[in-house]
């Protein structure tokens, strides 16, 4: 097995570990965090009904001018979060499990998770 597969598949383990603690919480919506190398996307997931109920990402239109603002990748993570509490205190959901989606907890996905509670989140 090369370096890559072997990379990929920690991963995918670390990933899929962290998703069965989440389902045993139903009464909560699953904030999910996914991290490139240029962007960050967050969404709030309601895994009963299997949609989507509110997302944030550093390309979103609304948010372009802000996130030319940020000078650093760690402040566009934080507005992301910013922006995703507020969407989600305006569809009345203020608790939630995060879901860090096998990336470790810091950095960009670190500043996202302060941010969000922040704004009003509890997780």
């Amino acid at each position: 097995m090369s370096k890559l597969r072997k990379k990929v598949a920690r991963f995918e383990r670390r990933r899929n570990r962290s998703k069965t603690l989440y389902k045993t919480v139903s009464d909560r919506p699953r904030l999910c965090v996914y991290r490139s190398n240029k962007n960050i996307e967050a969404q709030i997931i309601d895994d009963i009904k299997g949609i989507t109920i509110t997302s944030a990402s550093t390309i979103d239109k609304e948010l372009k001018a802000k996130i030319k603002k940020a000078e650093t990748k760690t402040e566009q993570g934080k507005l992301v979060g910013k922006i995703l509490a507020e969407r989600a205190i305006n569809k009345k959901i203020k608790k939630v499990v995060f879901d860090r989606n096998g990336f470790s907890y810091q950095g960009r996905v670190k500043a996202l998770a302060e941010a969000a509670r922040e704004g009003g989140l509890s997780f």
